[in-house]
């Protein structure tokens, strides 16, 4: 049996809930529930398991629901703070994500905005600068204008004294400004007239390059024929600076005083095709430029003039004589064929037609009416070496070289005939120089051919005892095919 004290032992009773001390506080964190705060913590904590209180047995359970109206128990506490800890832990971390992607766009937006103030003051001091210059050009075109009017009446502005510098006269206020005594004036030429006009031929030389690589020099382009097309090249412009003017084309001569020169040289030197070319290549032009700025060239006259050199007051220097003096028009001349040609065939006078090309042609030919070839001895070392032996005494005088051969060579058209002494050992590159003294063209525009054998010499390197042109032979000139 047992006895009455075992059987209190086995029932164990529930306690009476206590009513909690006014003095004790209850170690409670107070949370704000806010919709954000809600919101954020479903859309984080959506994927994850709730976590659920499973009950092991029905006395638990019943503990439990005992033990809502009681205080909570520590593992309840912890739970609860570790729930609270994680969500902040997510949401400072989602805001620093955002902060940092704030962070960029702010210096990104940051440069931009500098970027935009630099290129706002770029164009403030462009446009200032542009508005200063148009200003200025305009003040001098009215200075010239005045100066212009000034001329016409024969008076001439004399400016202010030259005691008075420039730091003073923009002090000196116009009403303030001193009286200048006409004695104490005068007229300062350098101001009133326009600066000479400089050529820069380095720079010249330089654009010209750059241009011809713009026109396509060395391209081919297809020009259309009567039967089909054919690849051609472009045909460089002869360009030649002198020293006091320039050649274009096959001439005239033009000044660097002439406007029109100074216009054509200006626009090359700011690195541009010149402006009176423009309508008649609009797609640019390659140049051949010929850099000739030590020779002078003189113009020949179409009259007697006075023998020497003319002096005038107040005219230009002497020439140095280190510089060569010229008069003859570079490039090919005109053969009186071509000449002939572009002249018209007959002109109609007092109603009858009348022929041009006839009469012209009998008069450069002359009286007899045959035709007059040209015989030119060209300058080589062999030739000088003769003449030279010719101003000995026969006494003294050795004996002529036996290995000198004579070329006799006809131009393309026949008019005219080279005669070339030269040494068994020179090549074919040195009889294209010596023509190319007294053709003015370029020694590759033309093939160097034998009618009989008919064979055509185009190795340079070889010479003429190689291609047995010696002691004698007879050569021809034919325009180079394309």
């Amino acid at each position: 049996m047992s006895s009455p004290l075992s059987s209190l032992g086995r029932n164990r009773k529930m306690p009476l809930p206590e009513a909690p001390s006014p003095g004790r506080p209850v170690p409670f964190k107070q949370t704000i529930s806010l919709e954000d705060e809600d919101v954020l913590f479903n859309n984080i904590l959506s994927s994850c398991p709730r976590m659920k209180l499973q009950t092991e047995t029905a006395s638990t359970s019943k503990q439990t629901a005992l033990a809502k109206d009681s205080a909570p128990t520590d593992l309840e506490l912890m739970n609860s703070m570790m729930q609270k800890m994680t969500l902040l832990e997510q949401r400072v971390r989602s805001q620093a994500q955002e902060i940092q992607k704030k962070d960029r766009k702010i210096a990104i937006l940051e440069q931009k905005i500098k970027s935009l103030q630099r290129t706002k003051d770029e164009l403030l001091d462009s446009s200032r600068t542009e508005e200063l210059e148009a200003k200025c050009l305009q003040l001098q075109n009215r200075v010239w204008e005045m100066e212009q009017f000034l001329n016409d009446y024969g008076m001439i502005w004399v400016g202010e004294s030259e005691s008075l510098s420039d730091s003073e006269l923009l002090e000196k206020s116009p009403e303030t400004g001193p009286e200048i005594q006409p004695s104490q004036a005068f007229w300062k030429p350098g101001h009133s007239t326009a600066s000479r006009f400089q050529v820069d031929f380095d720079l010249i030389l330089k654009n010209v390059k750059d241009l011809n690589i713009l026109a396509g020099e060395g391209e081919s382009k297809v020009e259309r024929t009567e039967g089909g097309a054919r690849l051609r090249q472009l045909d460089p412009i002869p360009l030649s600076l002198y020293k006091n003017g320039i050649v274009m084309f096959n001439g005239p001569f033009r000044s660097y005083e002439e406007p029109c020169t100074q216009q054509c040289l200006q626009d090359i030197m700011d690195g541009y095709f010149p402006t009176e070319l423009q309508r008649r290549y609009p797609e640019g032009i390659p140049f051949q430029v010929t850099d000739r700025r030590d020779v002078m060239f003189r113009q020949s006259q179409r009259w007697d003039t006075f023998p020497g050199q003319g002096q005038k007051v107040g005219g230009l220097q002497p020439t140095d004589s280190n510089f060569q003096e010229t008069s003859e028009i570079p490039g090919p001349k005109l053969t009186m064929d071509q000449f002939l040609n572009r002249l018209p065939r007959a002109v109609i006078r007092d109603g009858q037609v009348m022929d041009i090309r006839e009469p012209i042609r009998e008069a450069l030919q002359g009286t007899g009416g045959t035709k007059k070839s040209s015989v030119i001895l060209v300058e080589t070392p062999s030739l000088t070496a003769m003449k030279e032996r010719l101003k000995i005494s026969e006494q003294n005088r050795s004996p002529s070289a036996s290995n000198i051969s004579t070329l006799r060579i006809k131009s393309e058209n026949g008019d005219q005939t080279y005669i070339v002494k030269m040494s068994f050992t020179e090549t074919i590159a040195d009889l294209r120089t010596y023509l190319a003294q007294y053709r003015g063209t370029q020694s590759n525009l033309y093939d160097i051919i034998s009618a009989f054998p008919q064979q055509a010499y185009s190795d340079d390197s070889k010479t003429l005892e190689e291609y047995g042109l010696v002691p004698n032979a007879t050569l021809l000139l034919r325009p180079k095919r394309l």
